[in-house]
């Protein structure tokens, strides 16, 4: 098969050489057989999965089976085999059913080739539909233990979803009868409350603040408040008033005095001043 690949020579345009590693895979298997040329080809072109190690067991036995000239029984066929099977329970079982299976597929591929060599077609496809049937429960059942496995988890987690809902409909209850003091009591006693304590971000005494400021919040303004004492007023000594006295010269028309600042720290004013006097004296408090 190497020495027709490295001679061929293909028209790039319109051909092109397909893959042909299974059927030098199959080659290889049976090269050490005695068979004819022609029946060594038809061997390498049989339809089988190389990665299924019982199925090319079986292909080897059929291929020296016919070496020998010898018909292949359904006899021969069933002990090779292992017929008849249970059904599978797990997956490994399933999958060698499914290679049983194919066996027999390449039982009847290689019948239509070899007649006389492969005469059990008929017993054969009665095999093979039974072993579909058993093939088809194994999966039903399979999927049915799935779907029970599936089912358990899902319960258990509507169980747990009914737990919560059950745990928040109580606290509503209790908030609602009244018992805020209960509720209060537990703020500050959470994991996420520790954690902020432990990295500082928040102290006892801002924890009480916002304990407080809950508290103040879900109060009813409607409810009378308790009395409160009043916080003392500090009283702010004023100073004693002081005599000061200022001087208005002639010179100046003044209609109104604004915002004299006298000593830099006293102010006083005085409007519609109308009178003129030469040199006077005023003294205001």
């Amino acid at each position: 098969m190497d020495i027709f690949v490295t001679l061929s020579t293909v028209d790039d345009s319109l051909y092109f050489m397909c893959n042909i590693e299974d059927f030098k895979f199959l080659a290889d298997m049976i090269q050490h057989v005695p068979l004819p040329l022609r029946a060594r080809y038809v061997f390498c072109c049989a339809p089988i999965n190389r990665k299924l190690p019982f199925v090319c067991t079986m292909f080897l036995k059929f291929a020296r089976q016919y070496s020998k000239n010898e018909a292949l029984t359904l006899d021969w066929l069933c002990r090779n085999i292992g017929w008849p099977f249970a059904p599978p329970k797990t997956i490994l079982d399933l999958v060698h059913l499914e290679a049983v299976f194919d066996v027999l597929d390449l039982y009847l591929w290689l019948s239509y080739r070899f007649m006389d060599l492969f005469p059990a077609t008929s017993l054969v496809r009665d095999m093979q539909s039974e072993l579909d049937s058993m093939i088809q429960q194994g999966v039903f059942q399979l999927t049915r233990l799935l779907k029970n496995s599936e089912t358990g988890v899902s319960s258990g987690a509507a169980a747990g979803i009914d737990e919560d809902e059950f745990t928040i409909t109580r606290q509503r209850q209790s908030y609602l009868r009244g018992n805020k003091d209960s509720e209060y009591s537990q703020v500050g006693r959470g994991r996420l409350t520790e954690r902020l304590l432990a990295q500082g971000l928040l102290t006892p005494n801002m924890l009480q603040e916002l304990r407080r400021e809950w508290t103040q919040d879900d109060q009813d303004p409607s409810e009378p408040q308790p009395p409160t004492s009043r916080p003392k007023k500090t009283r702010v000594k004023r100073k004693p008033k002081c005599k000061f006295i200022f001087y208005i010269h002639e010179t100046t028309d003044l209609r109104t005095i604004s915002d004299c600042r006298i000593e830099g720290r006293w102010t006083c004013r005085a409007d519609n001043l109308k009178q003129r006097k030469n040199q006077g004296m005023r003294t205001a408090q």
